[in-house]
């Protein structure tokens, strides 16, 4: 019989996963309104404000575990959720379409994403990081978001416009004939033209900093919720705590990023979709694990390292898969979707981790 406590907390995450929707949708209509304004590309705001803003749950569990001395937790999170972004968030989002990656986000970003998860690697090798390596690692991400910044903040809304082309894809076999029509933005799906955006009816000055306060705010607090109810009910099924912090916290510190990728593709916005995951993994590996070694060392056990590896993996193969195609089709997001279910399953059933 299940008790009245369980079918609270499985209340709480339906909820919460309803409060993520809305709020995703609200904060993609903000950046990509927000992001046109500026004249800065899509696929920019989704690397940066968006991707800083979905991770801000891995933030807040991190530093709240490097504070109580719980260095298993505060990495344990980092590592799961940039595994589950990878192979989980993009696997899906590329089951639903095939996604055409832009040029810069395959070489740029994706060699940024190689480099952020090796330094990571190294500062974790010997099972302990130590605040120099912290702030070394804040420091790389500071820097690497200010070149970002930088390098589009004075492109032109041509220029943005440019940057962001989708290149020309073959279908994939099987697949429904494309309906894009000359001239068409390739990044919507057919009678995309006919809706308009949940706050598109309303206007005042400054709506859509409001918008996007409000919508992240949403995601941010349905999240949490979604946390601690599935920790709950993780411990009362008598899971580790290393599991609980590498799959499930990392799992559900990671929905505000899957449920913004998923409403970013519905709305179009590939830029916002795809460089939301690889803006936060990037955010996740320096900016959250340096600020946490900063806060107080970190010493984690030699699961870390198994993690680590599995991260190592996942990341070098998405990259590649992007860099050899600069797509991820559907077969492929399978695979990466069903390496995560396997990676859940070898954790809970304590074979790995």
């Amino acid at each position: 019989m299940i008790q009245g406590g369980t079918l609270v907390q499985v209340g709480v995450i339906v909820v919460s996963v309803l409060g993520l929707w809305i709020g995703a949708r609200l904060l993609v209509d903000a950046v990509i309104r927000l992001a046109r304004r500026f004249g800065l590309s899509e696929l920019a705001i989704g690397l940066t404000v968006v991707a800083m803003g979905t991770s801000t749950p891995e933030l807040s569990v991190s530093l709240d575990a490097a504070t109580n001395g719980l260095g298993d937790i505060a990495v344990a999170n980092v590592l799961g959720s940039n595994v589950y972004n990878l192979a989980f968030v993009l696997g899906v989002v590329a089951l639903i379409r095939m996604i055409p990656i832009a040029e810069t986000l395959v070489h740029r970003d994706g060699l940024a994403l190689l480099a952020s998860t090796a330094v990571g690697g190294i500062a974790l090798v010997d099972l302990a990081i130590s605040r120099v390596e912290g702030a070394v690692l804040a420091g790389l991400f500071v820097t690497y978001t200010a070149y970002l910044l930088r390098a589009e903040g004075g492109s032109t809304a041509a220029g943005a416009e440019t940057e962001d082309e989708e290149p020309e894809v073959e279908p994939e076999a099987g697949s429904a004939p494309s309906d894009v029509k000359p001239g068409s933005d390739p990044g919507t799906f057919p009678g995309d033209a006919a809706t308009t955006d949940i706050t598109g009816r309303v206007s005042f000055r400054g709506r859509d900093a409001l918008v996007l306060v409000g919508g992240l705010a949403l995601v941010l607090v349905s999240g949490d919720y979604m946390v601690a109810a599935a920790s709950t009910l993780a411990r009362g099924a008598g899971i580790s705590e290393w599991v609980i912090g590498g799959t499930i916290v990392a799992a559900g510190t990671s929905t505000p990023e899957f449920a913004v990728s998923l409403v970013a593709l519905s709305r179009g916005s590939l830029g916002v979709s795809v460089g939301n995951v690889v803006g936060s993994n990037v955010f996740n590996i320096t900016g959250i694990m340096g600020a946490a070694a900063l806060v107080r060392p970190l010493a984690v056990s030699a699961n870390a390292l198994e993690t680590l590896a599995w991260l190592a993996g996942v990341t070098v193969l998405m990259v590649a898969a992007l860099w050899t195609g600069r797509r991820l089709s559907r077969p492929e997001g399978a695979l990466f979707a069903g390496s995560e279910i396997g990676r859940w399953v070898l954790g809970l059933f304590g074979l790995l981790g």
